[in-house]
């Protein structure tokens, strides 16, 4: 089925917003986890709008679902990477609840997408 114009989807232009503040919110990171924590962050922020895209290029609808599902799978790892930064002191509650809110628009975005998506099918 496909949805070729992925970059018109509100879902993947939050997805996108949010690789950014997890950019920004990483870089103050200690230098020692560059290649633990902040690496499996930033993996995992990439991971949801790439997915999207994936799945909105492929020609089946069993397909798209599977990378629209490993991009819901990735904010709520990514939800838990945040927590666990917060845990060490990397960042502080003000910035947990920040990234938190915008994790919580992609969940509700790309699930009313994969409702949608379903529905088309």
């Amino acid at each position: 089925m496909g949805y070729r114009d992925y970059t018109t989807l509100e879902v993947w232009k939050e997805a996108r917003k949010l690789v950014n503040e997890i950019y920004k919110l990483t870089e103050q990171f200690p230098k020692n986890e560059n290649y633990g924590l902040t690496l499996q962050i930033r993996r995992c922020a990439v991971s949801v709008p790439s997915n999207i895209a994936e799945g909105c290029g492929r020609n089946h609808t069993k397909d798209s679902m599977q990378f629209f599902y490993i991009a819901r799978g990735s904010l709520y790892e990514l939800e838990t990477q945040i927590y666990l930064s917060e845990d060490q002191n990397y960042i502080i509650r003000t910035e947990t609840k920040e990234i938190q809110d915008q994790i919580t628009v992609c969940k509700r975005l790309l699930n009313g997408f994969i409702n949608y998506y379903k529905s088309k099918t």
